[in-house]
């Protein structure tokens, strides 16, 4: 496993310095996001539409609850993961008490010293909305492993986990009692602009009882054949916003719920919505045309706001 030390919370080694560098990676992004910055340093953060209540969560079976963006907490036969989590108010450039980035609509669904006993960390890519190194820093335990894509553990202190696995697209890692495997998403994984060599995954959990399918983040493609079995797909969590204009990297929830048929998934579990303003579309619109899709079968979504949860 690589231990290289040149990045300091997701920047590089430099201090202040690196924190002006990283900022002037962000000269290119046009003058809406500008706008929309200074609109969000204007209003507050609401606090979550529900909260889930994991005293009903046996350590049998499967739990989900989605605690807002791409941080879903999944519970099978009692061992613990935390996907993507950023608990941070901004997903963005962090350094000392000063943060910059897109601030979020509404706080977790639960904050991160309320999450309980986490096993594994999953980690999809290296964007700063999905790799949050606050709460990574945060997340740090002896006794916690972590799945992350390739070329992205340089981003993390390592050996403050118990352990940290690169995966690329096919490999897989035995984490407790639950098969990893990464699969192969049409997305990207670069942190900053010239770091285009990181990798970027979705994973495939089983248990031997159960399987649940993270997509992480992802535009259409038919890769999600390839998991579906005979057994098939307990959940599938997908993500359904983003799309206008990123339509290159981010799925419609059109295209997202035809990928959960691919994979032929039972339940699905909308996320990446609700919680960043990441584009133009109105910011129920996702949840809206993906409940179009499940038609008279909606008892499939479950989760349909940040802080639902389910069990199975």
């Amino acid at each position: 496993m690589k231990t290289r030390r040149w990045v300091l919370g997701g920047l590089g080694v430099g201090g202040v310095g690196a924190a002006v560098s990283a900022l002037a990676a962000y000269r290119f992004i046009p003058k809406s996001f500008w706008i929309r910055y200074w609109e969000d340093m204007q209003r507050d953060i609401l606090p979550p539409p529900a909260r889930p209540d994991l005293s009903k969560w046996s350590d049998r079976g499967v739990h989900v609850a989605w605690l807002g963006h791409s941080t879903v907490l999944i519970k099978m036969d009692g061992f613990t993961f935390v996907t993507d989590p950023v608990f941070s108010a901004k997903a963005g450039i962090h350094f000392g008490p000063f943060s910059f980035g897109i601030k979020r609509l509404v706080y977790p669904a639960l904050k991160l010293e309320e999450l309980p006993r986490v096993d594994a960390v999953l980690l999809s890519h290296a964007h700063m909305d999905h790799f949050d190194i606050p709460s990574l820093r945060r997340l740090e335990s002896a006794e916690r492993q972590v799945v992350t894509a390739w070329e992205t553990s340089d981003l993390l202190r390592v050996s403050r986990y118990r352990q940290v696995h690169e995966l690329r697209w096919g490999q897989k890692q035995q984490v407790g009692p639950v098969s990893v495997q990464a699969l192969e998403v049409n997305h990207w994984g670069a942190r900053m602009r010239t770091d285009n060599y990181r990798g970027y995954n979705g994973y495939l959990l089983d248990n031997g009882k159960h399987r649940v399918l993270f997509a992480g983040d992802t535009a259409i493609t038919d890769a999600f054949k390839q998991v579906r079995t005979l057994r098939g797909i307990d959940a599938a969590i997908f993500p359904i916003g983003a799309y206008n204009p990123w339509i290159r990297v981010h799925c419609t929830p059109e295209q997202a719920w035809k990928m959960g048929q691919d994979a032929g998934a039972e339940f699905l579990v909308p996320v990446h919505h609700q919680t960043f303003v990441l584009s133009r579309e109105p910011r129920t619109e996702p949840i809206e045309r993906f409940l179009t899709c499940a038609g008279a079968r909606d008892e499939r979504v479950p989760v349909r706001t940040v802080g639902h949860q389910f069990s199975i």
